[in-house]
């Protein structure tokens, strides 16, 4: 198999998991922010909620997502294979195990979350 296929689909695969993590991380604070002012019930809230999220991107875009970019300008920047930003590049010096890096929020909270229940 393609190595570049095999890194795009992994790519996709961790997008994928974090906009889930993400989406449901979300929607509780604002069903809990709902429930908890007393706005709404609980069913009320989850209806509510679930369908603004769905409709939320069909009817708001990609306005902010176009207007972020805009402000961005990458073209002086010198192209970087796709597994240098994920792997650490070792000097030779240090020993072995101390590049690893610390795991990504995402995924410690993923593990704090996962650990309380």
């Amino acid at each position: 198999m393609d190595s570049l296929l095999v890194i795009a689909a992994a790519t996709v695969i961790v997008l994928v998991v974090f906009d889930y993590t993400n989406g449901f991380h979300d929607a509780s604070n604002i069903i809990a922010t709902a429930i908890a002012s007393r706005a709404m019930t609980p069913l009320q809230a989850v209806l509510v909620v679930g369908l603004f999220e769905f409709l939320g991107p069909l009817l708001g875009g990609t306005a902010v997502a176009d207007t972020i970019g805009s402000f961005v300008d990458i073209s002086a920047l010198p192209p970087l294979p796709a597994m240098a930003i994920i792997l650490p590049q070792s000097s030779g010096t240090s020993s072995p195990g101390t590049t690893a890096s610390p795991p990504p929020p995402r995924m410690r909270w993923l593990a704090d979350w996962w650990g309380r229940y």
